[in-house]
């Protein structure tokens, strides 16, 4: 026999909830400070003990709360930041309204809070879902709040609390990404009195130098260094930050950071939108850096859709997404040849275990000198072909080329083919080393790309038209766009209430299953509003190409196409990585070069 219904009782009610709001220390942190920047903070500090689990102490000097206020800010459903009842128009980082009675619910919850003006403060105590009365207390400006012995009323939560260490990187995690957000606000986490994240407010007026200055002080020196400005405006949707380049990826997305009008969030939607991208420039299994800022209108997103604010909901999500792919695309173009600054490191660090240590630690051993050396390194001499600079051409077997060429190109000019791979280039401050299969594989797949864009797509008429049959609403979807996708060499018609008829495709998809393909464009113009994957798989299909078509490992180059290749490289987009995310090119400074023989 099934039992009654019956009411739960509020304290186990509240626990439940909290369960949704508070997984974690980290989920802990995060909300209390979020509630402190939204209370107008300039400076925050977070202490943890054993990873937050049995300690986690919030101070900030924002705008306090006075009795009144801490009585009502630890019951559930009370808000200071809904003034007119609009769930519409959240403008704040919290809303949800839980975080205080759901950490009081399942900890040791202590609150100490005064406002500006007041001659003292005033604390307030909840254990486990029971409420105290305020008392007076001695406390500043501002408010501290403590979390004693989480989940001690919930223990089988305590079950799957990972290592303290564990614990605690994911609370600093959180914290860091509110602080991407927020280079205004000082912030400083510790953990048994030991600092761990220490960030000062930062003094700059300039709100791009600002942020970026905030991110090197985060992602480190290398993303500074390595991360092109995006900047972009769209129907009332802009979007700002810093994108790495293409050679400064990562094994996985843990370093892409996307926020919603301050908000840090991890959603399906952005990060397939950076994913498309990049999908030009990188290898399925790498994964650019970048923190993105999207700020939009608070009616247009919907921030409340998930218990711990981590996800959103956006009115126009096709916009969204295209947005982010036109400016991360444009970034990466306007940035040229240009390679992330980390390959040269890379490369000299390669160099490191060979000596058993750092530079100048190890025995210099001059190779004995072999007789027909200098001979057979004349051999791989390239001579500086005619480049109309105003200065005479070399004749083979010359000298070194006069500086002019060498000063008015960024790669300089070639030198040598090394294994009748890789051309070295001598430029006005170092050398370049290119591989030449992967340097114009890129410069096939842009030639390639722009023919796409300058031309249309080819379409090949279906000697047999094909049906493919949908749902009506896939279907309805599919045909309100048949003149997108007809410019993307894809012409369908409508045929009944269920299907549709294929009748041309795009050439370069040769042999392919096409009717899949229009399938899964049925279901993104479902959920994205646009056939995304159709330009991608084109350039897919561009990119192996390329691949196939381009100069191989192993072909003799002389010295008019090596300097060719270098001049296209300079005047093509992207062309510092190849279409998988590789280098194309290293350069050594003569710097660098000096660390390797030990003379710096």
């Amino acid at each position: 026999m099934l039992a009654k219904i019956r009411q739960l009782p509020t304290i186990l009610v509240n626990r439940i909830a909290a369960g949704e709001v508070v997984e974690r220390p980290a989920s802990a942190v995060k909300e209390l400070v979020e509630n402190a920047l939204d209370a107008g903070s300039r400076r925050i500090e977070v202490a943890l003990r054993e990873g937050g689990q049995s300690l986690i102490v919030v101070t900030d000097d924002g705008g306090g709360m006075d009795p009144d206020g801490l009585r009502l800010a630890v019951d559930r459903h009370c808000t200071s930041k809904l003034p007119d009842d609009d769930l519409t128009m959240i403008a704040t980082l919290g809303f949800r309204g839980e975080a205080l009675p759901s950490i009081g619910a399942v900890a040791r919850l202590t609150i100490a809070s005064r406002v500006p003006g007041a001659g003292e403060g005033w604390s307030l105590t909840v254990e486990g879902g029971f409420k105290g009365e305020p008392m007076p207390a001695a406390q500043p400006v501002g408010t501290r709040v403590e979390v004693r012995d989480l989940f001690y009323a919930t223990p089988a939560r305590l079950k799957f609390m990972k290592t303290p260490r564990t614990e605690r990187d994911m609370a600093v995690d959180a914290v860091k990404r509110l602080a991407m957000a927020h280079p205004a606000v000082s912030f400083l986490v510790s953990e048994d009195d030991r600092p761990l994240l220490r960030l000062n407010a930062a003094p700059l007026s300039d709100p791009l130098e600002e942020r970026l200055s905030r991110l090197s002080a985060i992602l480190g020196r290398d993303f500074a260094e390595n991360a092109l400005s995006i900047e972009a405006e769209r129907q009332g949707l802009r979007l700002t930050g810093f994108a790495g380049l293409p050679t400064l990826s990562r094994a996985t997305a843990r370093e892409q950071y996307l926020f919603v009008n301050g908000r840090p969030v991890r959603d399906k939607l952005l990060n397939g939108a950076v994913r498309g991208a990049y999908q030009d420039f990188l290898a399925g299994d790498r994964h650019p850096m970048v923190a993105l800022f999207v700020d939009l209108p608070a009616e247009e997103v919907d921030v409340n859709v998930h218990p711990a604010k981590a996800e959103v909901r956006f009115r126009d999500p096709a916009l969204v997404r295209g947005l982010i792919v036109s400016a991360l695309k444009h970034a990466l173009a306007q940035a040229g040849h240009r390679a992330s600054s980390t390959v040269a490191a890379a490369t000299i660090d390669s160099f490191r275990p060979a000596y058993g240590g750092g530079f100048g630690s190890y025995p210099i051993r001059p190779s004995p000198f072999r007789p027909g050396l200098a001979e057979a390194a004349a051999a791989y001499y390239a001579p500086e072909p005619h480049l109309d600079l105003g200065a005479p051409s070399v004749a083979p077997g010359a000298g070194p080329a006069v500086d002019a060429p060498v000063q008015a190109y960024p790669l300089g000019v070639a030198r040598a083919q090394l294994h009748e791979t890789y051309v070295v280039a001598q430029t006005a401050d170092g050398i370049v080393i290119v591989d030449q299969h992967a340097a114009h594989e890129r410069l096939v797949y842009e030639r390639m790309k722009a023919a796409l864009g300058e031309g249309g797509v080819k379409r090949q008429a279906l000697l047999l038209p094909e049906i493919v049959e949908l749902d009506p609403a896939s279907m309805r979807a599919l045909v309100e766009r048949q003149e997108e996708l007809r410019e993307l060499g894809l012409v369908i018609e409508g045929f009944g209430a269920g299907a549709v008829i294929l009748r041309e495709v795009p050439a370069l998809l040769g042999d392919s299953d096409v009717a899949g393909l229009v399938r899964d464009l049925a279901d993104e113009i479902a959920e994205w509003g646009s056939a995304f994957s159709l330009k991608e798989k084109l350039e897919s299909v561009c990119g192996t190409l390329a691949c196939h078509g381009s100069v191989r490992a192993g072909r003799r180059l002389n010295a008019e196409e090596m300097n060719a290749l270098l001049r296209q490289m300079e005047a093509t987009p992207h062309s510092g990585q190849c279409n998988h995310g590789r280098p194309t090119y290293v350069e050594l400074k003569l710097g660098d070069i000096e660390k390797l023989f030990g003379r710096r």
